[in-house]
């Protein structure tokens, strides 16, 4: 019972975020954050790590360090600035081969989104840069992520990009829950109870009867399913 209350352990970070502090959270501790959290995505992401555009904002780890992949809810105040409705994470693994480059351009050391990463990143990417991953939690917590939103600090590349894929600079207060996936020594949550439920799947697939419709796709051998 101590590792479980452990494991739950609430954090609060105020961004940037120290390598101290970051490297101070444990897989499955709650984090909320405070400070400036930045979205950037594949749009942002082609633009910078492969036609090699400058970032639109000088020495950006000392702003924000957290880079959040998400679709935010954005819409005019009609004062010339926005109100966020909501903000929905997207799948980060989507992201993989950009990660790299990106952590080093930017200094970038949290990442958050949802799903996590494939084992290497945790290990050969993030790891190694003192980078962590956060994920939200559950689904449907994008208006609950947005009450956190205080104020959009700036906007770039929105024409060009569309809201979506817009690089977003958002104020944020108790920004969260979101449950950290790895830590800084490429331990990963998602991994480890991913591994947890595949020791026991073969169970599941004993004594199944030949599949009926099997040129449409069925089987009962599951390393021929299609993930």
């Amino acid at each position: 019972m101590a590792e479980e209350r452990a494991e739950l352990r609430q954090r609060r970070l105020t961004l940037p975020a120290s390598a101290e502090a970051i490297a101070g959270l444990e897989p499955g501790n709650v984090v909320y954050l405070d400070g400036v959290v930045y979205t950037a995505r594949e749009g942002v992401y082609q633009k910078v790590v492969v036609e090699r555009e400058a970032l639109p904002v000088a020495d950006l780890a000392s702003v924000s360090n957290a880079n959040f992949h998400c679709s935010p809810a954005a819409a005019p105040d009609g004062k010339g600035g926005y109100v966020i409705g909501g903000v929905t994470a997207t799948a980060s693994f989507r992201f993989s081969k950009y990660l790299a480059d990106w952590l080093d351009l930017t200094g970038t050391r949290i990442v958050i989104g949802k799903g996590g990463m494939g084992a290497k990143d945790y290990k050969e990417v993030l790891a190694p840069r003192g980078a962590i991953y956060l994920t939200t939690v559950g689904y449907g917590t994008g208006a609950l992520l947005g009450r956190g939103v205080k104020a959009v600090e700036s906007v770039h590349w929105l024409k060009e990009l569309g809201i979506a894929q817009a690089m977003w600079f958002f104020r944020v207060e108790n920004f969260g829950p979101f449950l950290v996936d790895s830590d800084t020594a490429g331990n990963s949550l998602f991994q480890r109870q991913g591994e947890l439920v595949n020791a026991g799947i073969e169970a599941l697939y004993a004594g199944l009867k030949p599949p009926a419709l099997r040129r449409y796709g069925e089987t009962d051998d599951r390393r021929d399913e299609l993930l």
